[in-house]
């Protein structure tokens, strides 16, 4: 008898669905689902006694061939694999139940064990789908409780990250937050750190390991005494000894950049020791997540 169930173009999409990728990802479950459904859309009682149940098993199979050709995670291929399988073995079930009621009809008794065969089916059918259901919300659980741990930790970071930057007197600029070293953190006119300014830079450095997608800019500045030529050398010293020891630290050298400034942009007035000493410094800009640092302008 021929198999006028399924359109070719609906067969085509139940059983060639994987073919749409060289490489398409499977499990053992999705296997056996395609080569129950192939045996059942050649079984003539399947598209005589049970189509509403083949199409639903032929929707079920698509969902997960689909799942298959996107890449999915294994387990939500699996899942559905395991779906369209049940509602193959349901729709062959129901097959065999009908057609055998059917051959049966005129003798009660075997119409009896037939109506009995039925309902068990009917039952054990029931019980697949409500199997299958549970483990799909076992799964929309399992995501949600991902989810939600993935959020607590996130918000978790976030709180350490404001303390620790409170810790560092940190300031939020539009460049990103700000830590300033000054210049008593260095030795007296030389870019060796004390070691008060090794400490500050020990608390930045565990800020940027707890959030990898940050990246840092090192800014050197001096006052106006002395000639331009050391001015601009000694903060370029300056913020390279920062970079350096964050490097040693532990803090990627690709996330660390350095520019040196000399006497510019200064913060105060150079007239008063207080005032020199204010501008004798290096600035961190801590990037905002992972946005570009733009750079420095007049008045920033």
């Amino acid at each position: 008898m021929k198999n006028r169930f399924l359109k070719p173009a609906v067969f085509a999409s139940a059983i060639l669905l994987a073919a749409c990728s060289s490489t398409p990802t499977t499990t053992p479950t999705l296997d056996q689902a395609r080569a129950d459904f192939v045996s059942a859309n050649n079984n003539p009682q399947v598209s005589t006694y049970a189509p509403m149940e083949f199409r639903d098993a032929s929707a079920a199979l698509d969902r997960a061939n689909t799942a298959a050709a996107k890449k999915e995670s294994l387990e939500d291929i699996d899942r559905l694999a395991y779906v369209a399988k049940q509602k193959i073995a349901t729709a062959q079930e129901v097959a065999r139940a009908k057609s055998a009621e059917a051959n049966i009809a005129n003798a009660s008794v075997e119409r009896n064990a037939v109506r009995l065969e039925a309902r068990t089916a009917e039952a054990e059918r029931a019980k697949r789908e409500a199997e299958a259901a549970q483990a799909a919300a076992v799964a929309a659980q399992q995501q949600a409780n991902a989810a939600a741990e993935q959020n607590r930790a996130l918000a978790d970071r976030a709180a350490k990250l404001e303390a620790m930057l409170v810790e560092l007197h940190a300031k939020q600029t539009e460049r990103g937050m700000v830590v300033t070293i000054g210049d008593v953190l260095f030795a007296t006119g030389q870019a060796n750190l004390t070691p008060n300014g090794t400490s500050t830079l020990r608390k930045l450095a565990e800020v940027m390991q707890q959030n990898p997608e940050r990246t840092v800019l090192v800014e050197g500045f001096t006052d106006s005494t002395g000639s331009s030529s050391f001015n601009q050398d000694l903060s370029q010293r300056r913020a390279n000894a920062v970079a350096t020891a964050l490097g040693e630290m532990g803090v990627e050298r690709q996330r660390i950049a350095t520019k040196a400034y000399g006497e510019a942009f200064p913060i105060a007035g150079n007239d008063t020791a207080g005032n020199r000493q204010l501008n004798r410094r290096v600035e961190i800009v801590l990037s905002n997540g992972n946005a570009p640092i733009p750079q420095r302008t007049a008045g920033r």
